[in-house]
């Protein structure tokens, strides 16, 4: 079986300019979504929680919660299981460097990722999507760093409409040869579907660089 959706959230999830949310809760036939709220872990990831909890019974769906929100609850057995069984899965919060730090080389991230790879529907916003991808900027300084590495020679800035001409012109600069760099607005998203093919989608759409230079989505379907 093919992987399943892949959704790469620029920030300000569970709001009225996701629109790409309908169509992967389709793809998972309408099953829970459970969302991890681990880049929140100090920022009250329950209050996370209850908007994508609003936000989905509004599209007819359920969500809820799993505190995997320090690297012990990625170790936990029970959180594995619920990670494997999900057809739907949701990373959010702010904190890259607290997200990778959590799940990096835990059963967690194996469940995830095993869950993915058999079909069910994964999505990370802004921390959530940084760092699925390797390498990721290092919001502390702009720099990239090592990500988890879910998928390769990508790197995504979330809200990247907050960003300012000269931070984006330092960090094409620093990219190396071969990357795709792609800005993501909040309420956007970066899509890939299962048959690996990436389109845009959500409010505003993407904007795409490779080897540092402007180029569009098609070059993400491209081999570079």
């Amino acid at each position: 079986m093919s992987s399943g959706p892949l959704a790469l959230v620029g920030g300000g999830e569970f709001t009225d300019g996701c629109t790409f949310d309908r169509d992967l809760l389709a793809h998972a036939d309408g099953r829970e979504v459970l969302v991890l709220p681990t880049g929140a872990a100090y920022e009250h990831p329950g209050r996370l929680v209850e908007r994508a909890v609003a936000w989905f019974a509004g599209l007819g769906a359920t969500a809820r919660g799993l505190d995997v929100l320090r690297r012990p609850d990625a170790m936990d057995p029970a959180n594995v299981e619920a990670v494997r069984a999900a057809g739907f899965v949701y990373l959010v919060g702010e904190s890259p460097m607290h997200l990778r730090s959590v799940l990096k080389d835990t059963p967690v991230w194996d469940a995830l990722v095993a869950a993915w790879q058999g079909g069910a529907v994964l999505a990370g916003s802004a921390a959530g999507a940084m760092v699925l991808c390797d390498p990721m900027v290092d919001p502390r300084g702009g720099a990239y760093t090592l990500g988890l590495g879910l998928v390769a020679n990508l790197t995504v800035i979330p809200e990247f409409e907050t960003w300012s001409e000269d931070a984006v012109h330092r960090t094409r600069k620093l990219s190396p040869k071969g990357l795709a760099l792609v800005g993501v607005p909040t309420a956007s998203a970066l899509v890939r579907d299962p048959d690996g093919t990436w389109r845009a989608d959500g409010a505003t759409p993407a904007t795409v660089y490779v080897d540092g230079e402007l180029s569009g989505i098609a070059a993400l379907n491209q081999p570079h």
